[in-house]
Order: C-alpha cells, then structure tokens, then sequence
C-alpha cells in the first residue's frame, strides 16, 4: 500500500505540473545535481529517491529489475554476492548514487570501451511521461524492435523526456582474474600502446594515461591475463585490496586527485569524446585520457577558450562537455546540428508537451 501512495504522489505530481505548466526538476539522490546546465529559476523538485527496491532478479538469467529511486550501492553489492556486475562500471560520485540517476546522465566508467555503455545493458524501463501517464517499454530480454528504441532513448536523456520508475539491465559475470599493469610511457607512445590493445586480442578491460603512466586492466582466465602481460610488459600494482581496485575506483568516482583539480575556482573540466586513434590534443591544462584514447579529459583554466576546445572535438570526429566549471557562461553539452534538434524538440513534443520535465537541462531549446 506505501509503494502505491509513492507511486501515486509521483504521478499527481506531474499531472499537476503539466495541468498549470509548472517545471520540475527531477531528482533522485542528487549526486548529480552538477551535471548538466543550470536553470535560471531552480523549479520545485520530484523527489524520486523513495521509490526504491529490487523488483527481480534471478541470477541464473543474468538480468536485474529495479525501481528507479533504488541506491547504486545497494544494488552493486547485491550484484558482487553473486559474483555479478554492471558492466559498464557507473560512476558514484557519492553515495547517495541511485539507478534512475545512473541512466538518467548515461555516464559509464572505465570498462565501457571494452564492454558496452549504459545503453547497451538497458533491457526495458518504466517511466512517467510528461502528462503524468505511465508506460513501459522493452522488456527483460533483448529484442530488435522497430522505430524508436525508447529504452535507449531514455538513456542520457537527463530526464527531460520522462521520469525513470523502474529499469531493467543486463549484468555480466565478474571476471575470474584482473590485473592492473602500469607502464611508463608519454602521451604520443600510450595512444599507440592502447591502439594495439585495441587491435589485438588482449583481455584488456580499462586504460588510463596520466603523468606519464598508462595503466592497462586485464581481466579474465588466469591464462589469457598472464599471457598478456607478458606481451604487454609493464609493472604489476600489488596489493589488490588497497591499490589496484582503489585506482580504478578513483578513476571511475572522480576522486582521483586529477578530478579534484577540476573541481577548483577557476579550473574547468571537460570531458572530450572523440575518436581513439585521435594525437594527442594541443590544449593548455592537465590531461587524461581513458577508453583506449576515445575519453580525453582536461582541467584547463575557466578563460580558455570554449569553442577551440569544441572545435577539436569536432575535428576529431567527437564531442565536449564541460563537466565542471562556468556553465552560465558556457553550454554544458556540445551545440547540436539543426537537424538532431530538430528531432530532439520533436521527441520532446510526444513525451513532455507542456515542457515540464528538466526544462533547458540539456539544451537551452527544450
């Protein structure tokens, strides 16, 4: 009966909103309330954090259902007790993490170019539209469907085309064997060395270069890992517990003293997805590149300037975010062409027609 009232006031909620065109700004644990652009007049918030629980999970079938207020932690630790994971490695940026949120922003970690994006583990979800009616779409296993995948779609959409209630994902077994190889190397010799972990067969799960060092995660059967380690040489970080799943922790939550720096008054961080085979990019700042090269992030200072940045992104066959730092003077996410916005104003049209779910959080036209 409590879960009915939650779900109740939530749907009353945007029923109301949409009834007098008040905006809402969708919220779950709030550990991003950083992301994305901010709103002039801060509208009143869903709170979806209490619709929270696992709806199924058989592991055998290697599938998990959950509502959407559902803690990320809670969720990953019933994963590990059955020697399962998500895949894609979700960022926490605190604790307070929770799965609608993880979908919501479509962020993933170090091990997504190896294995997939959030997206791609998306079976199916429940969501409120933006006149207060629930649907789903999808289901628990993977199907081809014609016209829109709306489960994907959902995926990185920031809540603005509806509000996540229940999502359902794919998980993976945990590997057998990691380990962590740290090589030292420059910028230029790294891309090359993690171009060749993409064209061979190497069982590599996550790269990361900074200051000179590329680490290189393996993961797998004893064997396969060994044998690439050999052909990768480099130096094994010891000490599972508290240094190698520390660093890829660190690397996937922001609290590697890189994405600290970021974080400062007058320092940005941009997040620069372009393609991996990219030279190392001419910018002021501190990099640091993940995903086989295809990540590239940078704290630079707030002054430099925005659209070079952009435009190497573009040139490079990508795009740039600016994660942290002044975004009422510069948009978060990469401007779209006019036709992608006109087909996102479109999608907005059918999902939310008053334009009440997280007005202008991705985009300042919708």
């Amino acid at each position: 009966m409590q879960d009915q009232t939650i779900l109740d006031q939530l749907i009353q909620t945007v029923t109301e909103a949409a009834e007098y065109k008040q905006a809402l700004c969708i919220r779950g644990g709030g550990s991003k309330d950083f992301y994305g652009n901010p709103q002039a007049l801060q509208p009143p918030a869903l709170n979806t954090a209490t619709w929270q629980g696992i709806v199924d999970y058989e592991p055998s079938e290697l599938v998990i259902t959950a509502r959407a207020g559902t803690p990320l932690a809670e969720l990953e630790k019933l994963l590990h007790d059955h020697g399962q994971m998500l895949a894609f490695e979700p960022p926490c940026f605190n604790t307070s993490a929770t799965l609608g949120g993880c979908v919501a922003a479509g962020l993933s970690g170090p091990r997504r170019a190896y294995t997939g994006a959030v997206r791609d583990y998306v079976l199916g979800i429940g969501l409120l539209d933006g006149q207060g009616r629930t649907l789903s779409f999808g289901g628990r296993v993977m199907k081809n469907v014609a016209g829109y995948d709306v489960s994907r779609l959902m995926t990185g959409a920031m809540g603005t085309l509806g509000v996540l209630l229940e999502v359902s994902l794919k998980v993976l077994p945990k590997p057998a064997v990691e380990r962590t190889l740290c090589i030292q190397t420059n910028m230029p010799q790294a891309i090359g060395i993690m171009r060749r972990c993409a064209a061979e067969p190497l069982p590599v799960s996550a790269t990361c270069f900074h200051e000179n060092q590329l680490y290189v995660r393996l993961s797998g059967a004893e064997s396969a890992v060994h044998t690439a380690h050999a052909r990768l040489g480099g130096d094994e970080i010891k000490d599972k517990g508290s240094c190698e799943e520390n660093f890829w922790k660190s690397v996937r939550d922001h609290t590697h003293p890189f994405f600290q720096q970021g974080k400062s008054n007058g320092k940005s961080l941009w997040r620069l997805s372009i393609q991996s085979t990219t030279p190392p990019l001419s910018l002021p700042g501190e990099q640091l590149i993940e995903w086989g090269g295809a990540l590239r992030w940078l704290v630079t200072d707030e002054d430099t300037d925005a659209a070079k940045i952009r435009n190497l992104a573009s040139g490079a066959g990508g795009h740039a975010t600016l994660f942290h730092g002044n975004k009422t003077a510069t948009p978060v996410f990469h401007p779209l062409s006019p036709a992608l916005l006109k087909i996102h104003q479109r999608l907005k049209q059918q999902f939310d027609p008053a334009g009440i779910l997280n007005p202008q959080r991705l985009y300042a036209e919708f």
